[in-house]
């Protein structure tokens, strides 16, 4: 096993003999040369790095001296060990040239160096050993290219993305599409001449397009996901909202809260399949961009409630709608 101190005896005399000119070709080794420079009696041990000689040494390097780039560069398995020993000999040689200009005694001073950087690389693989961790990028790349559709029909994109959440996702795109267009019947109503409430007209209008923007979020989504956009038809939504006791306004913002705590139940509902398939990223996604305001919008609708019920239908509904319209109650 070539350990801290071969190493460090091998640096000592490998770069008391360097030329620089000899060994570098436009800024890169030449580990041709390199390698026939290097001492029978101090063979690079490539067991630092991986227990090649448990499989007998199948590699056939033999000694130093057979060993080249090319040939290194040939062997995938080898060629990670290889990029190590090229870091390893840079990291060395930089410090020890710059000792050996400034001090006579310099090759001690490499010694050290190269002590210093061998017990980085092998703490690198206690590390390693110790936390149970080897990535095997080669290898575990192949599994995911055979995973790759083939067919054009098919998206490259989709990982871990079921069924279930796909069909989930697409079902809460038509409630929010079916919520923003009764608000837009509510707005259309708040608009008419002989209604003319044009703080309510303004609110729910506001609504629809919020809601028809969550549902090109989740469309957005999903495309993202690998996964396929199904619309289904809407159904056609009340035109009227006058009555008798509440009168249009209080009426109106019932169906608006209604319409929030049915929308918040769904989303709750795509969270828990979410949940259940164990997809993560769309449980975080419907977290992060509807859980939090819809708990905010069922809050605001419900205050409005409770002040329109305290008005009744008379000229306060009026002075209410002024100030949805002004922007005074927070729409």
């Amino acid at each position: 096993m070539w350990n801290a101190s071969s190493f460090g005896s091998f640096c000592a005399h490998f770069y008391s003999h360097l030329k620089l000119e000899d060994v570098l070709h436009h800024g890169h080794w030449r580990w041709d040369i390199l390698c026939t420079m290097i001492p029978e009696e101090v063979k690079l041990d490539l067991m630092l790095f991986d227990p090649i000689k448990q499989a007998g040494d199948k590699t056939g390097l033999g000694s130093c001296s057979s060993m080249s780039s090319a040939s290194l560069s040939s062997r995938p398995q080898l060629h990670h060990h290889y990029n190590l020993s090229s870091k390893l000999a840079n990291n060395v040689k930089s410090s020890s040239c710059a000792v050996m200009r400034r001090k006579p005694g310099g090759v001690a001073a490499v010694k050290a160096a190269a002590y210093s950087a061998s017990s980085s690389m092998a703490d690198h693989g206690n590390n390693k050993a110790v936390l149970g961790i080897v990535f095997k990028p080669f290898e575990e790349v192949k599994k995911e290219l055979l995973s790759i559709p083939k067919m054009p029909h098919q998206s490259l994109a989709r990982q871990g993305y079921s069924s279930h959440c796909e069909a989930a996702l697409n079902a809460q795109i038509n409630v929010e599409y079916n919520v923003s267009y009764v608000y837009h019947a509510m707005y259309a109503y708040f608009d008419r001449d002989n209604v003319a409430l044009k703080g309510f007209a303004k609110y729910f209008k506001e609504s629809s397009m919020e809601e028809r923007q969550h549902a090109e979020i989740m469309m957005e989504y999903q495309n993202k996901r690998g996964g396929r956009v199904k619309l289904e038809s809407m159904l056609m939504p009340f035109t009227e909202f006058d009555h008798a006791e509440k009168g249009d306004a209080l009426n109106a913002m019932e169906l608006a809260l209604s319409l929030e705590r049915l929308n918040n139940e769904k989303l709750l509902n795509l969270h828990k399949v979410a949940t259940q398939n164990k997809d993560v990223q769309l449980a975080d996604f419907i977290e992060s961009e509807f859980l939090v305001g819809q708990v905010e919008d069922i809050k605001k609708i419900s205050e409005y409630v409770a002040e329109l019920r305290r008005l009744g239908k008379g000229h306060g509904v009026w002075h209410f709608d002024q100030m949805l319209l002004n922007g005074e109650v927070a729409a």
